[in-house]
């Protein structure tokens, strides 16, 4: 019975934790190496396929971006492949994800709740930036159930700069 319950619950867990699976071992924000400006907000441009780190209004550092394997439009119910767009922050850094590793964003707000709800619907979650399996380390792009995807090389690097409470902005 026990060992039951320990199958069941494990399942439940890596079905549950979006990009979490494999074990990377990656440091902190604050022993990462990077010494640079503080990133004070991180801007998606989803129909350009960029995603911007900032210092204020400083450009510090740019990267092209894979999107959820249906594009176009804001993300409204679990499942429905697209990226959402609006104002959330980055709530929980995840250094054993399944995608190298991942920022998890603030998805659903209570914005994207009450969407969701008018639609009789469940608005999803588990949105992360995070890096790429080896079949689309070609840059192959809009393939995740809704997160954002870049090379791992490019995580690594987001990863040092970007601290926990970091406002992101998705926009169209």
């Amino acid at each position: 019975m026990y060992t039951k319950r320990w199958i069941v619950l494990s399942a439940l867990s890596v079905a549950v934790s979006g990009c979490a699976a494999q074990s990377v071992p990656i440091p902190s924000t604050k022993s990462s190496g990077y010494r640079g400006p503080k990133v004070t907000r991180v801007v998606v441009m989803k129909d350009r396929r960029r995603l911007y780190l900032l210092n204020g209004k400083n450009v510090l550092r740019q990267y092209n971006i894979g999107l959820g394997f249906a594009p176009e439009g804001d993300k409204k119910v679990r499942g429905d492949g697209k990226t959402p767009e609006g104002h959330y922050i980055i709530n929980r850094r995840n250094p054993n994800s399944r995608y190298y590793l991942s920022l998890g964003i603030s998805y659903p707000n209570a914005r994207d709740i009450a969407e969701a709800r008018a639609l009789g619907r469940d608005p999803g979650g588990d949105i992360f930036i995070h890096g790429r399996p080896k079949e689309y380390s070609d840059g192959g792009r809009d393939w995740t159930w809704g997160c954002i995807a870049v090379t791992d090389r490019h995580m690594r690097e987001i990863y040092a700069m970007v601290e926990t409470g970091t406002p992101i902005s998705i926009y169209r």
